[in-house]
């Protein structure tokens, strides 16, 4: 399991890349993983305005469907189309196939997220 530092992570396994005010978000390595592969990535309207636990987007696979939740409010400003047509980029590479960007308008709900040492601590109680 890959889990790259200087990320933020929820227990629902989505990452948050802070680039100035905006989250980069998608899922992380030990979700694509328990997944398998990903056929269809269902992305959210941009300008939608999000507040944390809402339904950002929703990944099917061979296995199942997840829902992804926003870890951070704010909004949708931009989302990646790229997995429209390429929704194995999840598996490829999970942390540069982000799915949204979302406009911050509270970083004090980062405080909230795990830091890399406290997601790999978790995904190991999560067996």
């Amino acid at each position: 399991m890959n889990i790259e530092k200087g990320l933020k992570y929820s227990k629902e396994h989505e990452w948050v890349r802070v680039e100035g005010n905006r989250a980069y978000i998608g899922i992380t390595d030990y979700a694509q993983n328990a997944l398998g592969d990903v056929v269809f990535v269902e992305l959210p309207e941009t300008g939608a305005d999000l507040e944390t636990g809402d339904t950002l987007g929703v990944v099917e696979s061979v296995k199942a469907a997840s829902d992804i939740y926003t870890p951070v409010s704010g909004t949708v400003v931009e989302v990646n189309d790229e997995l429209s047509e390429s929704p194995e980029k999840i598996n490829e590479s999970p942390y540069e196939a982000w799915i949204a960007v979302i406009e911050l308008n509270d970083f004090s709900q980062l405080d909230d997220l795990m830091d890399e040492y406290e997601y790999e601590q978790f995904c190991s109680k999560e067996g």
